[in-house]
């Protein structure tokens, strides 16, 4: 029996860890949360920082593992990849991960490539002279952490006298401490799943997606199909299979976010070396292709053969359960909703309990996930399940 390492147990590493069991893998997790829910959910597990590379890689040698994966969080990319390379399993190389982790390195990197149609940003560190930068970039501007994930410390600047402190934000939302600064663009936002398997780029599928209005840029829920022309999701698929090889990244899943203009511009705005939260890996993409991304992305981390071929099943649509500030009152009888909608919910709502602003997706309760023939009728059962869950919230 092989074993496969999953850096990272939370809720959404949860599919991935009860998905290899399931194939028959002998399955570890760490995560720094003893709490973590997915913990309970594999063979064996471990207290570890994810972040911390050696502690990582320590267990990982002490279990004699055949390969290790991360899913849904760009903070267990490096020791993923760092494992994998120290060990000589199947991974993404490590240089490759280093410039991934970097927003900065990556729009340099697709600028100087021509993979997509952005111009360059700027780095920002704690040495920068934000008054006198403030004073000189034109507005508006988005200010992002330059190894964030889940939209913290991201933020749109439309004058000088609230760059500084959103630098400082960014800054302070980031391991390394330091913020890339992008022109604004005006635009609508789709994902993009993909891997690389064997060398070669496959695309997966191209998402619709709902996101919060500014000043914070979360998500709020995910459709395939995507809805768009094929040309010009051709496009962004030519352009994402671009940015993968220009960054070179050699291995696994590779979760990607683009903003795709009236005039047809194409801008990515993040990617990330591992496959998607919010349920795009363990829902989203299989429904809508009928591809099994994440029995594949396990497979392809021990050394398996893997297929990815597919048909699309399903439209499919995801709602994150995401509300106004408030508490929660006599909580929707899910299993009832699921019965009359034809919906999947999952959610971690208690009544009484105090609920955040939807500001990232660290406020999210949960999602609801909706299936049918069309995409119209996915969207709108989702939306009904939302807004019944909405009601709840006062």
């Amino acid at each position: 029996m092989k074993k496969i390492l999953m850096v990272g147990a939370g809720f959404l590493q949860r599919f991935v860890i009860q998905k290899a069991r399931s194939m028959g893998y002998y399955t570890l997790a760490v995560d720094g949360n003893p709490n973590a829910v997915g913990l309970a959910d594999a063979d064996e597990y471990a207290v570890v920082n994810i972040v911390d590379q050696e502690a990582v890689l320590a267990y990982a040698r002490e279990k004699r593992i055949d390969g290790v994966m991360t899913a849904a969080t760009d903070y267990g990319v490096l020791s993923a990849s760092y494992v994998a390379q120290q060990l000589h399993l199947p991974g993404l190389d490590y240089t490759a991960a280093q410039r991934v982790k970097n927003k900065y390195e990556i729009r340099k990197c697709l600028f100087d490539a021509g993979a997509d149609d952005s111009v360059l940003s700027q780095q920002v560190t704690q040495d920068t002279d934000l008054q006198l930068l403030a004073s000189r970039i034109h507005y508006p501007v988005m200010v992002k952490p330059c190894d964030g994930s889940g939209s913290r410390g991201a933020a749109k600047i439309e004058e000088a006298e609230a760059f500084p402190e959103a630098c400082r934000e960014a800054m302070a939302n980031s391991l390394i401490r330091r913020a890339t600064i992008e022109p604004f663009v005006v635009g609508q936002e789709y994902g993009v799943e993909s891997c690389v398997v064997n060398g070669t780029v496959h695309v997966l599928a191209v998402m619709r997606k709902w996101m919060t209005q500014p000043p914070y840029y979360a998500e709020l829920g995910h459709a395939i199909p995507s809805g768009l022309p094929e040309e010009i999701e051709n496009k962004i698929r030519a352009c994402a299979a671009a940015a993968i090889r220009a960054l070179g990244i050699n291995f696994g899943a590779v979760n990607m976010d683009l903003l795709l203009t009236k005039s047809g511009s194409v801008h990515i705005v993040d990617v990330g070396a591992r496959m998607g939260g919010n349920l795009i890996c363990s829902h989203i993409v299989p429904a809508g292709t009928g591809i099994d991304y994440v029995g594949n992305m396990i497979r392809a981390a021990v050394g398996d053969p893997v297929d990815l071929h597919g048909e699309a099943c399903s439209a499919v649509a995801t709602r994150l359960l995401a509300f106004r500030e408030g508490t929660v009152n006599d909580l929707p009888d899910v299993m009832a909703l699921e019965k009359t909608y034809g919906v999947e919910i999952y959610h971690h709502m208690t009544e009484g309990m105090h609920v955040n602003e939807y500001h990232t997706n660290l406020d999210g309760c949960g999602y609801i996930v909706a299936k049918s023939e069309t995409i119209e009728v996915a969207i709108e059962k989702a939306t009904a399940v939302l807004t019944e869950y909405q009601a709840s919230v006062k």
